[in-house]
C-alpha cells in the first residue's frame, strides 16, 4: 500500500514511545492523506465478543526463529507473506515444530517502510543455528496492551487509529516497537478473514 493513514499510524505509535507527538500531531495523522494513489477498499470486520481491545498483558520470554527485513509500504503483506513462506521451508527443512503463532516484530517505522522481524517461537533454539538471513533469538516480553484486529492488513488503518487514541488518552509510554501475532495463518488464510493480535509493550 502506498502511503496511507496505516503508515501514519503505525509511525504514531511508535513515535509514542518517545512522546514527540501532541495530540494535534495525533489528529492530522489520523486523517486521510492528500491524493492518496490508493485507499483500503475494505473496512476490519465487527470485534467479537471476548476480543481485546487495551488489555493489559504480560508477554512471556518465548524463543523465536526469525527473519529480518525491510519493506515500502506498497508492498508491505506480500513481503511479510514472503517472508513467512520462506521460514516455514527453514523450520520443515529442519524439521523446527513452531511453539505458537507466527509473528511480526516491527523495529523500525518511517513514511517510506518499515524494517521488521518475521518470528516463529519455538520451544528451544536448535542444536544448530541458522545461518545467513534467518537468526536465533528472543521475543519481547514483559508489560503490554493487547488490541485484536478482525479482517484485511489493508484495513488496519481504523485498528491503528483506536489504537493510537487508547495510548494517548491512558498517557501510556509505549517502547519503540510493536508485535502483530497472527491468530490465522498469514500465508493460508484468506486476507478477508484474517485474525491479527497487536501487542503494544509499555514501560
Amino acid at each position: 500500500m502506498p502511503r496511507t493513514r496505516l503508515a501514519a499510524l503505525i509511525t504514531v505509535v511508535l513515535a509514542l514511545a518517545s512522546g514527540a507527538l501532541m495530540a494535534e500531531a495525533l489528529a492530522q495523522n489520523a486523517s486521510p492523506p492528500a491524493n492518496p494513489q490508493r485507499m483500503p477498499s475494505a473496512s476490519p470486520s465487527p470485534l467479537r465478543p471476548g476480543d481485546a481491545f487495551g488489555e493489559p498483558v504480560t508477554l512471556p520470554e518465548r524463543t523465536i526463529i526469525y527473519l529480518k527485513g525491510h519493506t515500502h509500504w506498497d508492498a508491505a503483506f506480500d513481503t511479510l507473506v514472503d517472508a513467512f513462506k520462506s521460514l516455514n521451508e527453514y523450520l520443515d527443512k529442519q524439521d523446527i515444530k513452531p511453539n505458537g503463532p507466527a509473528m511480526t516484530i516491527y523495529t523500525q517505522t518511517d513514511d517510506k517502510g518499515f524494517s521488521f522481524d518475521a518470528a516463529m517461537p519455538v520451544a528451544a533454539a536448535p542444536a544448530n543455528p541458522p545461518k545467513g538471513d534467518i537468526a536465533v533469538g528472543q521475543a519481547p516480553s514483559g508489560k503490554a496492551f493487547k488490541f485484536v484486529h478482525r479482517g484485511t492488513y489493508d484495513a488496519m488503518d481504523s485498528t491503528y487509529e483506536a489504537i493510537t487514541n487508547f495510548l494517548d488518552d491512558k498517557g501510556l509510554e509505549a517502547k519503540d516497537l510493536f508485535i502483530e501475532e497472527y491468530a490465522t495463518d498469514p500465508v493460508k488464510t484468506d486476507p478477508d478473514k484474517m485474525v491479527i493480535n497487536v501487542f503494544v509493550p509499555v514501560k
